[in-house]
């Protein structure tokens, strides 16, 4: 069976510690059901987010023309969003190596874009950690610098950003996304977020992750204050 070190070595890298990529693709649901010091991908996650991060803001300060910070930071969010990251994680294959727990692959997981988006994070966590920043940077500029200029589909355009910038002429208001309801079993909730205005509820969106679900609060208050 292959694997993401398989991958890596068809791209012309040669990974050493081979453990962190096995971590990368263990999603918290397989560590659970295996042996209890089996690590999950939630730190390299969290790795991989910042990789992103940084990754992202040098190409966006590189482009010609230059944009202008409130452009530079919609167009990052879009470029790194949860959809984005799914999309891109099937293109290049490598959600055929992601270890998932019983219950998880069953109801799904495998294509679920908030498991996805997490894994591809955890690998280029791995990737970064392992090979350093040069060989995560040559993935990213192959795969994902193509989409920083693309036009963005309905569901990466970032609502959250764009009533930010709308409500940022008024310094008075303030914004807060809080949950109003959860729902549904364990292992496929359904959240419903609210966005508040100086405590007025300007929108709600109810999605299987928080952060689509803030993004459909955003895209409502924004229908409202627009009019």
């Amino acid at each position: 069976m292959k694997t993401l070190i398989d991958w890596l070595k068809e791209k012309g890298f040669e990974p050493n510690n081979i453990q962190l990529y096995y971590e990368a693709c263990t999603h918290s649901s397989y560590a659970n059901e295996h042996q209890s010091n089996l690590d999950d991908n939630e730190r390299l996650e969290f790795v991989g987010d910042a990789v992103l991060q940084i990754w992202s803001a040098t190409a966006l300060y590189n482009l010609v023309p230059a944009l202008h910070e409130g452009k530079m930071t919609t167009i990052r969010a879009q470029t790194v969003c949860e959809s984005t990251l799914a999309k891109l994680n099937q293109q290049m294959g490598w959600y055929e190596f992601l270890r998932l727990g019983v219950g998880e692959e069953k109801s799904g997981g495998r294509s679920r874009p908030s498991i996805l988006a997490d894994h591809f994070e955890a690998c280029i966590g791995a990737i970064y950690l392992d090979l350093g920043y040069q060989a995560a940077k040559k993935i990213l500029d192959e795969y994902m610098k193509p989409l920083i200029t693309a036009k963005k589909p309905e569901d990466v355009t970032d609502y959250k950003t764009q009533l930010q910038e709308y409500v940022q002429t008024d310094n008075k208001c303030t914004i807060q996304y809080r949950l109003l309801k959860e729902s549904g079993p364990s292992n496929a909730p359904v959240f419903t977020m609210g966005v508040f205005l100086d405590e007025i509820c300007m929108g709600q969106g109810e999605s299987t992750t928080k952060k689509k679900a803030e993004q459909k609060a955003a895209k409502e208050a924004m229908r409202k204050l627009a009019v």
